[in-house]
């Protein structure tokens, strides 16, 4: 909301002495962001002075008329100033600015030698100083209104200051001289005129025009009054056009012009039709399907049936509340118009605005709500401005369809600003505060307040307990720390994902984010069967993309598909990347949800019963490598990302979860979107955490992979809680190692080998770990070669070799004895 201080002085009595920054502070007070506060005699730099026209010299030769003036600028020579310009005479008063100013929009005046003389300087136009759009001529000042050399600013209106304010959703009014006076009012405690305080003509029987309103809730009053015999040519008064282009609106035309003051004045946005091209009566209502209407700014526009519009016989003519329509808007050479001033849904019009893309200054206004008592007030402003100057006959007849409900009172508990803001309010100062704001109170416990009909926002007693803090000031309210409470500081599970997602991080990983939302086709992709639980997903009822209307129920859905092809796309082939979030399981309940208004809290009962539709999210850890684990170079040829990487992670993992390695447990797997033969389970105490392997290839070329690509997923939340870690006793006394390497089938488990070695060693037995991994045909059809090494040691004594070979012989045949291994080379 733009304005000059000059127009608001006109409604409030402010210290003549208050500075800019005085008026910042109030209005930021009040809750409005104050953009700038412009001096517009800072926008002209330099000497602007008035001049006298002495003599005038017709150049020719030139494609366009060129004058050479001499002037009169209270030096001692005339200046001598060559213009373009015709609508001035020898002895007229003019707007001179001297060598070495400069203009808005950092425009600098020399002397300079133009058409063959010399100019010293320009005589200005209204235009060239910002103060209109009026470009047919430069500024005669009024005869008499200075002398030569004086001080132009305050003859042009550039001794103004400009002030922009940034206005809040929820308070429409401020959006208005009216309103920003009445706030300033209460800052400096000064005097306020309210311009709506006028007579104004009361609706009639007879009606200037026939309206009909068949939809009442999207326009609750229409009013409507004629003018004829209007001068078309009549232009806007200067103090006007000053004013409209201070606030950043285009001058039109005066009936135009008018409308655009109005709302700015008033805040009651209003349209201007051209009687003599409506076809017979006027019908507000809403769209129906198929209509079509080119508004004002010449695009041909698809309505809503949600849309409000205003029709005469031909059809719409205008988009109710947002934009007139081509066929009925006023022309140049129109002499009877019809002035409208409605009242209309917020919601309608916000909506429409939106959905059309046109966020008209009348729609901003109607959005955030307007004065429904304006509209008569706004008609007998705009019928006595555009009579004064361009005359024409008012008809006596006033259309006013009022349909409004009367506002509601709302029971306010005088102690309820003091609880909520923390500062002492007496009941007296809450009722007198809101007084001040337009209310009407009555009562005592509770107040029954009842809000001025220019405040929409006020619906509830939180509304106005937020009313009482801000007129008593929002300086008054203490900055106080709220107390700490004791705790514990992070729960053991956000220390545990911090945890895992430091060692994944420690040992190459780099993590990533990726949004929420899958595409259905997704599922697909990864290989997904008919009935796998994974499919059923929730669907967003506003999702942010149509494509991606589902919430993912795995993370490798939107790494793989989106994250991991995003940096293919931009040349890195080389990934190691993991991510650790939610996903999103639906509940599978198909009861009806509760219906909870904002009235109050919801019961348990509610509360309980909402929960169930809300879907499970339990935390998952995912991580992807693509092309080379270790680089290759002049070092060496590194080494390519296999499934056995994948499963290291998910060890990596655990091992930073707090689960001991003892503790979990590999064996093949066939799920998707792994390859089935390259597939592992991860297990804890025999639980199943996740899967971990080499991608099937058929989800590696649906999604566009490198081949081979690698991926885990570990279940955070079906993780057990770490164990307290025991401290271990230190064995002085030296190992025995021991290696032993077993022919079996290929089908057995490593993992379950290196359990039946630990099962058969007994208490001896420190350590086991697999080391290497052998198949030939020399070792047999469906044979391989498992090498564990072995670690033995007891805690009291150094073991003797027959000990250890007995402990190593007692494992051995225990994996002999289930597995049927035998020793490699016995």
């Amino acid at each position: 909301m733009r304005t000059s201080l000059s127009w608001l002085r006109d409604y409030v009595s402010l210290p003549a002495s208050s500075t800019a920054a005085e008026l910042d502070e109030a209005l930021t007070n009040l809750g409005m962001e104050v953009e700038s506060i412009v001096d517009q005699a800072a926008t002209v730099q330099g000497d602007l002075v008035v001049g006298r026209v002495l003599t005038i010299e017709e150049l020719t030769g030139f494609k366009k008329p060129i004058r050479f003036c001499t002037v009169d600028v209270g030096k001692d020579a005339p200046q001598e100033i060559v213009c373009g310009a015709r609508n001035f005479a020898e002895g007229d008063l003019v707007v001179v600015i001297l060598p070495g100013g400069e203009l808005p929009g950092g425009f600098k005046i020399g002397a300079r030698k133009t058409y063959g003389r010399n100019s010293n300087g320009m005589i200005c136009s209204s235009a060239e100083l910002g103060l209109s759009g009026d470009h047919s001529g430069i500024i005669v000042l009024p005869a008499g209104s200075g002398v030569p050399g004086a001080d132009a600013r305050p003859l042009v209106g550039l001794d103004d200051v400009v002030v922009d304010v940034e206005i809040t959703p929820d308070r429409g009014y401020q959006m208005s001289l009216r309103g920003l006076a009445r706030e300033l009012s209460y800052a400096f405690e000064a005097a306020y005129t309210d311009p709506a305080l006028i007579s104004a003509a009361d609706g009639t029987t007879d009606v200037p025009h026939p309206v009909v309103v068949e939809d009442t809730v999207g326009c609750d009053r229409f009013s409507a009054r004629v003018v004829r015999g209007i001068d078309p040519n009549a232009p806007s008064p200067e103090w006007m056009q000053r004013r409209l282009v201070a606030a950043g609106i285009r001058t039109i035309s005066l009936p135009v012009d008018i409308t655009n003051y109005l709302m700015l004045e008033l805040g009651q946005p209003m349209h201007v039709f051209d009687l003599n091209r409506i076809s017979g009566p006027l019908v507000v209502r809403r769209s129906r399907p198929g209509e079509k209407l080119t508004t004002l700014d010449g695009v041909a526009r698809v309505l809503d049936a949600e849309d409000m519009v205003i029709c005469d016989d031909t059809g719409p003519i205008s988009l109710a509340a947002v934009m007139g329509g081509e066929t009925s808007e006023w022309q140049p050479d129109t002499v009877d118009v019809l002035l409208e001033a409605a009242h209309w849904d917020p919601v309608m019009v916000g909506r429409t605005a939106r959905r059309h893309k046109l966020f008209s200054e009348a729609a901003k206004r109607w959005e955030r709500g307007v004065d429904p008592s304006l509209t008569l007030v706004a008609l007998e402003r705009a019928v006595q401005i555009l009579t004064a100057h361009a005359g024409g006959t008012v008809a006596a007849e006033v259309l006013d369809l009022d349909h409004r409900a009367a506002p509601r009172p709302i029971l306010l508990d005088p102690a309820l600003p003091a609880q909520r803001v923390g500062v002492p309010y007496p009941a007296d100062q809450v009722g007198e505060l809101l007084e001040r704001v337009g209310c009407t109170v009555t009562g005592n416990n509770p107040l029954e307040v009842t809000p001025p009909t220019w405040r929409p926002d006020l619906v509830a007693p939180i509304d106005l307990v937020e009313e009482v803090a801000r007129l008593a000031g929002y300086n008054n309210i203490p900055s106080l720390l709220p107390p700490a409470r004791g705790g514990t500081g992070i729960t053991a599970a956000q220390r545990r994902r911090r945890t895992v997602g430091r060692a994944m991080a420690e040992n190459g990983y780099v993590e990533v984010l990726s949004y929420p939302f899958v595409a259905p086709a997704l599922a697909d992709a990864l290989g997904y069967a008919v009935d796998d639980p994974r499919r059923s997903a929730v669907r967003l009822t506003n999702p942010l993309s149509e494509e991606e209307p589902l919430l993912r129920t795995s993370l490798l859905a939107p790494l793989l598909g989106v994250t991991v092809q995003r940096n293919l796309s931009r040349g890195l082939r080389d990934l190691a990347l993991f991510e650790i979030g939610t996903v999103f399981l639906p509940s599978g309940t198909t009861a009806v949800p509760p219906v909870m208004g904002v009235d109050r809290r919801p019961t348990p009962a509610e509360w309980k019963q909402a929960n169930e539709f809300v879907p499970a999210q339990p935390w998952h850890l995912a991580a992807v490598l693509t092309g080379e684990i270790a680089p290759s170079g002049w070092w060496g040829p590194g080494r390519a990302a296999i499934w056995a990487d994948a499963v290291s992670a998910a060890r990596i993992a655990l091992s930073a979860a707090g689960i001991a390695d003892s503790r979990v447990s590999v064996a093949a797997a066939a799920e998707t979107p792994w390859h089935p033969g390259r597939c592992a389970a991860v297990s804890v105490d025999g639980t199943v955490v996740g899967y971990a392997g080499e991608l099937h290839p058929a989800v590696v070329s649906a999604l566009d992979l490198p081949k081979r690509t690698c991926a885990m997923e570990l279940d955070l939340s079906a993780i057990p809680a770490a164990p307290v870690v025991q401290g271990i006793r230190i064995a002085s006394f030296p190992p025995a190692l021991i290696d032993v390497a077993l022919v079996l089938d290929r089908s057995v488990p490593a993992a379950e080998v290196s359990s039946a070695l630990a099962g058969g060693a007994g208490e001896l037995l420190e350590s086991v770990a697999l080391f290497d991994v052998y198949e030939s045909d020399q070792l047999g059809e469906g044979k391989r070669s498992l090498a564990y090494k072995l670690t033995f040691r007891a805690p009291d004594r150094t073991l003797t070799s027959e000990e250890a070979l007995a402990a190593r012989d007692a494992a051995v045949a225990a994996v002999a004895s289930q597995f049927g291994a035998t020793l490699r080379g016995a």
